[in-house]
């Protein structure tokens, strides 16, 4: 009588597991009943996959190959089909639409807060044309750091990382967006306004991105980019800049800094992997003290805004306790320098933001330019009647020329 090991084999589809285990059994040949046992074994293992025979077997014999090639490459091709019907979702994620959103609202605060007549038309192309070029940036942002946005757990998921498009794909819509965005600011709204998204997005893309591997003056810098687009919609309702585009612009370049260093805080080590030079990683206090002294900065701002004649005074006293709340919200996270107040000071930013800009637009001190003119008019008269009449200078029109004659009042 012969006997046959049979060895019980073990394969788990849900878990990839497979192998052949200790356990064996020894069967004696030639009797209708060791064939059944045998055939109640080899069954028993494999009924609970949801498989078919043909795949379980297709994957038995891949599993032979022990030197299967891993496909390591960085770019890998991507289906047409699968860029067809999600190119609305790819677009938005290329363009980083809710940084592309933030950009935009402030423009259009900018453009509210002018001392210009609102022009619906204008408004509009404003807004479309900063929102393409802001697109165009970010696109471009990322085809710069894909390397190090696989690195990083907040950016590992991005279009160009996993693979879902291709560098051609970020370029062609960065070069459409950005072309379009420009021509609609210089053609609908005024050049100055396209001038300075332009230069904003040169800024954006080959100063700040190259430079946050570089040092940390990259979130300066950074702010800078931030604080252009309330001057483009600014620009955009008056046709120039003036002292209030500078206090607008002064809120926004501060507003980066309590909001950025509170949201790098907690990625330090996604930073320190892909080797970006940030203030939370390099000089921790700096980071903390930098943010909190630039909510210093913002209510001394919105105070001199009532001074500067781009809003009126109750703005300085109603923007206050936003304000003060957001001074003690980064003197908590400069004091105890933990996750929690880091937190807390990055989602407060997202509301102190908003409730500014309505509170500026709310008690905005001029509707219209000439508004403006009459209290430029009546600041020159009152000026006027400060000089006593007899040193006052009338002027008398002779022909062509206009001379000034001295003129005595009492002596006639």
């Amino acid at each position: 009588m012969s006997y046959l090991k049979v060895l019980h084999c073990r394969f788990c589809v849900k878990h990839g597991i497979y192998g052949l285990s200790s356990k064996s059994v020894l069967l004696k040949i030639g009797q209708g009943q060791e064939i059944q046992q045998l055939a109640k074994i080899s069954t028993s293992n494999n009924w609970k996959s949801k498989l078919p025979i043909t795949t379980q077997t297709q994957s038995l014999q891949n599993v032979k190959g022990k030197n299967i090639p891993k496909d390591t490459r960085a770019w890998k091709e991507t289906p047409t089909h699968d860029i067809k019907n999600n190119v609305g979702n790819y677009c938005m994620m290329l363009s980083k639409f809710r940084l592309t959103s933030l950009v935009v609202m402030t423009s259009m605060a900018g453009y509210a807060l002018a001392p210009a007549p609102f022009n619906f038309t204008t408004f509009a192309l404003c807004a479309v044309g900063t929102g393409l070029v802001s697109s165009a940036a970010n696109s471009i942002n990322q085809y710069h750091e894909v390397p190090f946005d696989a690195q990083m757990s907040r950016t590992k998921n991005r279009v160009l990382v996993k693979g879902l498009l291709e560098p051609v794909h970020a370029i062609s819509f960065a070069a459409v967006t950005s072309a379009t965005g420009l021509g609609v600011l210089y053609f609908g709204v005024n050049p100055l306004t396209a001038a300075l998204g332009a230069g904003n997005l040169v800024l954006y893309t080959s100063v700040y991105t190259p430079m946050k591997r570089m040092s940390i003056l990259n979130t300066w810098l950074g702010s800078v980019v931030g604080a252009i687009p309330p001057l483009m919609g600014w620009a955009g309702c008056t046709g120039g800049l003036d002292a209030g585009a500078l206090v607008l612009g002064m809120v926004l370049y501060s507003w980066q800094f309590p909001h950025f260093n509170a949201l790098s805080w907690n990625l330090r080590p996604d930073y320190s992997r892909a080797g970006y030079r940030m203030m939370a990683v390099t000089d921790p206090g700096l980071c903390r003290r930098v943010a909190l002294r630039h909510t210093g900065v913002i209510t001394a701002t919105c105070i001199a805004s009532s001074y500067l004649d781009v809003t009126n005074m109750w703005f300085a006293l109603e923007s206050l306790p936003l304000n003060l709340y957001f001074m003690y919200l980064a003197w908590q996270f400069y004091k105890k320098s933990d996750s929690g107040s880091s937190r807390k000071l990055f989602r407060f930013s997202l509301i102190h933001l908003p409730a500014l800009m309505l509170l500026m637009l709310v008690n905005k001190k001029y509707w219209s330019s000439s508004e403006t003119q009459e209290h430029k008019d009546v600041m020159k008269s009152q000026d006027l009647n400060k000089f006593p009449e007899s040193k006052r200078l009338t002027v008398l029109p002779r022909g062509p020329v206009v001379t000034a004659q001295e003129t005595d009042l009492s002596k006639n």
